[in-house]
């Protein structure tokens, strides 16, 4: 029987990365304070001190280093994880991003792939300054060569995040820091996959279906307790934004016939006009309701007083899941 460990979502983050560069020396660790201080969230307290200076590497403050620094990395042999101290924080290593770490395989026509996972915390709700609370999934998304992963669970991340390190493609893994320590969940100790492409179907329902990821799972599924007397409600976590799995959203949406989007990214742009679009061309004949979109405002992330207002809460979300039923 194998052992488990009742762990948090960042602790599930270093036991992953702990396991895969355990199985494997190719693997390393980079990015700012990640070393010898275990990184701002603790993401990786104690591998410095099991795996030395030479595969965790503290880097100076330069996101556009970083990234390049592992572009080269990973074209090389290795298996580079860097890690950016916020996902606000990923602008100025943009261009390596879209310009290299995306392109590497069409550009050398298959001689060279980039099996590099880059992290980062993402999301709000910590009370954070500036730069430190965008949730801009839709950018990675949207550049072809880039997986995107979200996590939602302990369990799901620790086997996500060593999916992502053995893929031969560069994977963007975005973690939601407003629930790496909010709950506990067993997690088991050895090594084990979750695939990347997969969403998986949190609550089971016939009414209405709502389609979400990271932080948002646990509002969204609180809120379909909220309405469970009105009525009922499938919850799909997405897990993985690129590729995004099609055709359990697609077949959800025809038990249901009606649908609900929740991101707190901002409302124009957002993934949840992509969800609605394939729902659109794939199964609009199957469609009850106008599809709902309940997400964050088309403004800067805001401080502390209105963090709470522009993120979707059980109340918001509740509100939106009858919108969809009263049409």
């Amino acid at each position: 029987m194998t052992e488990t460990q009742n762990l948090t979502l960042v602790q599930a983050v270093r036991d992953g990365l702990r396991d895969a560069m355990a199985a494997d020396d190719d693997v390393v660790a980079l990015g700012q304070d990640i070393g010898k201080n275990g990184g701002v969230f603790r993401a990786t307290q104690g591998l410095h001190e099991e795996f030395g200076d030479d595969r965790v590497i503290d880097t100076p403050l330069a996101e556009s280093g970083i990234i390049g620094t592992a572009v080269g990395m990973a074209a090389y042999g290795l298996k580079p994880v860097p890690e950016i101290q916020f996902s606000g924080f990923m602008y100025p290593g943009f261009d390596q991003i879209v310009s290299h770490m995306s392109r590497m395989r069409t550009r050398s026509r298959g001689r060279y792939t980039l099996p590099m996972v880059l992290r980062a915390p993402y999301g709000g709700g910590i009370r954070a300054p500036e730069h430190h609370s965008e949730s801009k999934e839709a950018f990675y998304a949207h550049e072809a060569g880039l997986k995107v992963v979200v996590p939602s669970t302990p369990y799901d991340t620790k086997g996500l995040l060593i999916s992502a390190v053995r893929d031969p493609d560069p994977v963007v893994f975005l973690e939601p820091k407003k629930i790496y320590r909010a709950f506990r969940e067993e997690v088991p100790d050895d090594p084990y996959e979750v695939p990347l492409g997969e969403a998986s179907v949190r609550r089971e329902g016939s009414d209405v279906s709502v389609f979400t990821w990271g932080a948002m799972t646990r509002p969204t599924l609180e809120a379909a307790e909220t309405v469970a007397d009105e009525m009922d409600v499938e919850v799909v976590d997405l897990r993985t934004l690129s590729p995004m799995d099609e055709e359990t959203i697609v077949e959800s949406f025809k038990k249901t016939g009606r649908a609900a989007v929740v991101h707190e990214a901002p409302f124009t742009g957002g993934l949840a006009g992509e969800i609605a679009a394939t729902l659109q061309e794939r199964a609009l004949l199957h469609q009850e309701a106008p599809i709902e979109r309940v997400t964050g405002f088309d403004t800067p992330f805001p401080l502390y007083a209105l963090e709470d207002y522009y993120t979707p809460g059980p109340a918001r979300i509740a509100e939106g899941l009858r919108n969809v039923m009263e049409f």
